[in-house]
């Protein structure tokens, strides 16, 4: 199987801390902090595409 990339938009949240959501997936999750966000952003990938290995999926971080 490739890889495939998956792109998501970085925001601070209104509440504190920060949100993220996949460009063009319906994937979305929240942390209180960037290093927390990407651990979250791995477990949501999990989630969605629970039938792959996230070995093959590349994600990255965009600041909006």
């Amino acid at each position: 199987m490739s890889n495939a990339e998956i792109i998501f938009s970085l925001q601070e949240s209104p509440e504190g801390g920060y949100q993220a959501g996949a460009l063009g997936f319906p994937i979305f999750t929240e942390a209180d902090s960037l290093e927390e966000l990407k651990c979250m952003v791995r477990d949501a990938i999990s989630c969605h595409f629970e039938d792959l290995f996230l070995s093959v999926v590349n994600y990255s971080l965009e600041m909006d």
